[in-house]
């Protein structure tokens, strides 16, 4: 558990590192019958921001804690893209995408983190 604890804090920095903004973690681990331990929900205001977002993702889970994603789908329109790291899934947002979907809200008894934006 430790071992992904610490790649929900590698993949919220990824996130930051290009400035991807309202970061949620969503914690599954009490939820019986969940496909994930946890769900990090975050947006960027373009195509280009949120390819840069997975890429900063993936490049700073190899090198810190030589994690790869075993799927990685949506980089074609980069409005929503899912990087699937078995214990952990990200999903990556336009603004409107993710208003529509609203994965948050998805699982009511699941503990929300919201992490605050930097500057």
């Amino acid at each position: 558990m430790e071992q992904t604890k610490q790649l929900v804090e590698v993949i919220t920095k990824g996130i930051q590192e290009k400035k991807g903004s309202d970061i949620v973690v969503v914690d599954l681990t009490k939820m019986e019958s969940t496909i994930c331990k946890y769900f990090i929900i975050c947006q960027g205001n373009s195509p280009t921001q949120v390819e840069a977002i997975t890429e900063s993702i993936g490049d700073m889970a190899r090198e810190q804690l030589r994690e790869k994603p075993t799927h990685v789908v949506g980089l074609e329109n980069a409005q929503w893209v899912a990087m699937d790291y078995t214990d952990v899934l990200v999903h990556i947002f336009l603004p409107d995408v993710r208003e529509y979907y609203d994965l948050e809200h998805l699982w009511e008894d699941a503990k929300l983190t919201f992490i605050p934006n930097l500057d």
